[in-house]
């Protein structure tokens, strides 16, 4: 019998943290941090489901009760070695193999970074669809930034010569990565064990959207940015229903 392929949002979220004590559900702007991105994943026109995979049951209480369904992550799973990677193919597997659930594209976000336009997570679907990717990746431009690094002869610049700097305009467009979206197939997860495969987009957001929250004093800095960008306004949970 064939069953129609869906697109599934996984958002990891272990419960240990070294950097932030319970960081996935410190309070950020009124909801626990993990709420943000459950809510924006629920609201996207093209995600047919959207699943949380945690070890904590203070975490799992809170994506389902903002419209996430809980997938409970394996304590070998769950360690500060595991890989993101490994609790997708470990969501997608059992999505499969319990819930019959055919899985053609997985959405990939990342609790930590909420800072999401509306329509941004549409948006980076529809390029993928577009383009015939196998993995998509959210970046920021590296406008005006000089990267230095250490090496063994000294220090050098990476991203430009510092021996002939010409202007900021005639330099390459560079990117980073900014941990916000990825797209990928389980095709893709399953043969590599990578979240990219060998035909990757990109999908380019502002580079306030590059924060994310692996600090306490990143929360003012992300609320700042909630706030100031309306973004706080324009998704709904449970309390506003």
């Amino acid at each position: 019998m064939h069953r129609e392929k869906q697109t599934i949002a996984i958002i990891p979220a272990r419960g240990g943290s070294k950097g932030l004590k319970g960081k996935n559900i410190y309070p950020v702007a009124g909801r626990p941090l993990l709420a943000w991105t459950v809510m924006q994943a629920v609201q996207s026109e093209w995600i047919d489901r959207v699943f949380v995979s945690t070890d904590d049951a203070e975490i799992a209480e809170v994506a389902a009760a903002y419209g996430a369904g809980v997938i409970e992550r394996p304590e070998e799973l769950s360690g500060d070695g595991a890989s993101s990677e490994s609790a997708l193919l470990h969501a997608v597997d059992l999505l499969e193999r319990e819930l019959a659930i055919s899985v053609g594209m997985v959405v990939f976000l990342q609790a930590t970074s909420p800072l999401r336009k509306p329509g941004d997570i549409d948006r980076s679907i529809e390029r993928f669809r577009e383009e015939g990717a196998d993995s998509l990746i959210s970046v920021t431009k590296l406008d005006d930034l000089t990267v230095w690094e250490k090496r063994s002869q000294g220090w050098e610049s990476v991203n430009f010569d510092y021996r002939n700097r010409g202007m900021r305009q005639q330099r390459p467009a560079q990117y980073i990565e900014n941990g916000s979206i990825y797209l990928v197939t389980p095709e893709v997860l399953r043969s590599s064990g990578n979240r990219i495969g060998r035909k990757l987009s990109i999908y380019e957001m502002e580079f306030w959207q590059t924060w994310e929250i692996d600090s306490i004093e990143e929360i003012d800095l992300i609320e700042f940015y909630m706030f100031k960008k309306n973004l706080a306004d324009q998704v709904s949970g449970p309390e506003n229903q």
